[in-house]
Parts: C-alpha cells; sequence; structure tokens
C-alpha cells in the first residue's frame, strides 16, 4: 500500500536541514504556508497568509513565524484520511500553474512521432524509425531561433517531415501553455490522475521553477506534467484535454528557495530520475540531465512573461527528456501507464516526488478552489491587515 505519512529525510534531499524549502500544510484551522530553515518548521500565515505573497515579500527568514518544531517531528499525513495532525498538501497556491513543452531533442521527437501516428501506439515505431534515419542527431546541436535552425528546417520541408512540435523545438518561440487551474495541483504522496478514456499516457519528469509577479526565479521543485499522448497526437488543439484533468499535475515536496547553496546553475546542471513501479511488476527507470535543454531556464522564463502579467507570480516546468519507449504489454506499444503505477521523481538537490496513479474519475475530487481559500483565511483573520515591509 502506498505510503500516507510524509517523511522529510525520505522525501527531501540529504542536505535539507541546510537549505530553505517553501510549502504548504493543511491545519486544524486551514491550509497555510510554511518555511522551513535549518530544519524547522515554520506557520508562516501571520506574516503573509498565502505562498504567493510569501514569495512577492521575499519574506524567507522565520521572523514573524511560528515554530512548529524539527520537521522531521511532525506527524504529517497525506489525503483527507491521514489521521495526522497535518496533511501536506501542494507547495504552491495562486501562482499560475505554466509549463514549456518540447524542450528537449528527445522528446521533441517523440511529440512528432505522436503526431503522425495520429495518437495511435502501434504506428509509433514505424514512424520513429523513419524519423530517426532522417534527422539522426541534428536537433542537439543546433540552438533555437538561430541560422542554423532555420536551415535545418527547410531540409526538413523538402523532406515532408516538418512538424508543429519542431517550430517551437528549434524556431525563435517556445511552446508555453497553461497546464492547470490555480489551486489545482496535488502534492507529494497524492494520488494523480490519467483519464480513464485515455489508452496512451505517460508521466513526464520535471524541474518546475517558482517565480514571482516579476518573472524572477525564486526555488525550485520536482514535478510530474501527466501527459496524454493519444489525445494530444490526435490534434494538438486537444492539448487541453491531453495535460488538464482532475489531479494531472503533482508538484513537490517543497519549493527548494534559492541562496548561496542552491542556485540557478544547480538547476542547469540537475539530474533527474524516474521510477515507475506497477502492481503488475513492472519496472521502468529512466533518467533526464537538464543540462540537454535546448533553451536555457532565464530565457523560457522571459518567453514565458512576454507581455503578460502574473500578479501573484507563476510556476513554470522547465519540460522533460523522458521519452517512454519501452514497452509494457505489447510489442512496438511502448509505454502507457496502468491504475496502481507509483511514479517516483527524484533529484539530488531537491528530493523525491512519489505519487500513486489513478483514474482522473477515481482520484478525489477538487474542491477547494480560490472562493474557498479566501473564504478559509478571511474567517481567520489573515485578509485585510498591512504586513511589515520586507527588504529585497
Amino acid at each position: 500500500m502506498f505510503d500516507r505519512i510524509f517523511s522529510a529525510d525520505r522525501a527531501l534531499p540529504e542536505d535539507w536541514r541546510q537549505g530553505k524549502f517553501l510549502g504548504r500544510l493543511e491545519g486544524p484551522e486551514g491550509p497555510s504556508p510554511i518555511l522551513v530553515a535549518n530544519g524547522i518548521a515554520y506557520d508562516m500565515a501571520a506574516v503573509a497568509p498565502t505562498v504567493s505573497a510569501l514569495v512577492e515579500r521575499r519574506a524567507f527568514t522565520s521572523a514573524g513565524g511560528r515554530a512548529l518544531g524539527p520537521l522531521d517531528e511532525l506527524a504529517i499525513g497525506i489525503g483527507p484520511d491521514h489521521g495526522a495532525g497535518y496533511g501536506l498538501l501542494s507547495p504552491l497556491d495562486l501562482q499560475v500553474v505554466k509549463a514549456a513543452g518540447v524542450t528537449f531533442a528527445v522528446s521533441t521527437l517523440e511529440r512528432v512521432i505522436e503526431e503522425r501516428a495520429l495518437g495511435d501506439a502501434n504506428a509509433a515505431a514505424a514512424v520513429r524509425a523513419r524519423l530517426e534515419t532522417i534527422i539522426g542527431g541534428s536537433l542537439r546541436a543546433v540552438t533555437p531561433g538561430s541560422a542554423e535552425a532555420a536551415s535545418l528546417k527547410e531540409a526538413l520541408i523538402a523532406e515532408g517531415m516538418w512538424s508543429q512540435y519542431l517550430e517551437v523545438a528549434i524556431g525563435p518561440d517556445a511552446e508555453i501553455f497553461t497546464k492547470a487551474p490555480v489551486l489545482a495541483t496535488v502534492g507529494w504522496g497524492a494520488e494523480i490522475g490519467v483519464r480513464s478514456d485515455s489508452t496512451w499516457n505517460n508521466p513526464e519528469p520535471e524541474v518546475v521553477l517558482l517565480a514571482d509577479s516579476r518573472g524572477q526565479a525564486v526555488g525550485a521543485a520536482l514535478g510530474n506534467d501527466v501527459n496524454l499522448r493519444d489525445f494530444e497526437g490526435r490534434s494538438a488543439l486537444l492539448l487541453s484535454k491531453a495535460k488538464d484533468n482532475n489531479a494531472s499535475c503533482s508538484i513537490g515536496p517543497f519549493f527548494r528557495l534559492f541562496d548561496d547553496g542552491f542556485t540557478m546553475d544547480d538547476v542547469r546542471r540537475a539530474e533527474v530520475e524516474l521510477l515507475i513501479e506497477g502492481e503488475d511488476g513492472y519496472r521502468l527507470e529512466g533518467r533526464s540531465n537538464m543540462s540537454e535543454i535546448s533553451r536555457d531556464p532565464e530565457i523560457l522564463l522571459k518567453q514565458t512573461m512576454s507581455e503578460h502579467h502574473y500578479p501573484d507570480g507563476f510556476v513554470l516546468f522547465l519540460g522533460t527528456l523522458f521519452a517512454p519507449t519501452q514497452d509494457r504489454d505489447e510489442p512496438q506499444r511502448g509505454f502507457t501507464h496502468k491504475v496502481g503505477d507509483v511514479v517516483t521523481i527524484a533529484a539530488p538537490r531537491l528530493g523525491r516526488l512519489a505519487n500513486r496513479v489513478v483514474t482522473a474519475r477515481d482520484a478525489a475530487p477538487w474542491r477547494f478552489g480560490i472562493g474557498a481559500l479566501m473564504s478559509n483565511l478571511a474567517a481567520r483573520g489573515l485578509l485585510g491587515t498591512r504586513q511589515p515591509e520586507t527588504a529585497e
């Protein structure tokens, strides 16, 4: 049975007592932003009622917070029936959930394969073989938006192999989409949902940046951008159905805040590991190296901002290198999820994000939205009060 009790030593990186982490816990009164510093958890609701407000104010010290005690000594459970003193939530609240697509060469090819196969897993192997013959390793060698990229585009058009996915992979504009509504994400240990009518799908292990309203990143976490290959493969216009479903986006366990010991360079060289363990004994392992990303994280942040403004900040999934081509049941059909799969995403500086797969229909319904959060914070007297200023 999947563990319903949170363990800091199992979920966070080995040096978690030296870093600073930002997340959310649900107590008897409701959800609160939590700062973990030097291994101690602080309820920061009296400083800022939401994670979004805490980020905007850069209130990343324990001043004004209520000490809950050492994080590894708190009773923290998962789900409505955890029976512990606190419930672990997704570490963000009012931020918009954005994602960058096809930012790695291998995953770019897989998106083209989905498109050419029209979402049919049985046709994927033949398309993959032809693409690899024509393109080979050339995608890895070009800088998006460069003259070399434009030349490759012309060559692929001549071969009749150009694709909208190749356009966002090597063209000047990255694919940036909205993954989930505000407050719809789930956290470590929660069930993640795959649509019950999908027959070809996969996890997407990624690094997720936490940014303020100006598009400045303040930290990073792990994320699973659950994807339906059959839906998106039939048509890119089905992207929202492929991506935005009940419990289809997990982030956690906490955001690690940038400081002298953890910087954007740690994100750039991060190695993200994936492990899928099925109830049928199936096991799949994969690894993504962020050094292979085609666009720097700072460029993706700028393209996400564009001319738009996110007053409560946003989080940004940076894309995945993971290409799920290993067969599961039938030869040449590749991978697809089964109910009961346990997906673990890990990185040495960020920890581990673990979730169990169910259908989106059977996952816990999402009912606590923005209105419910505002009502809760108002009832607790946390809205409408002027908070002391915090230096940038």
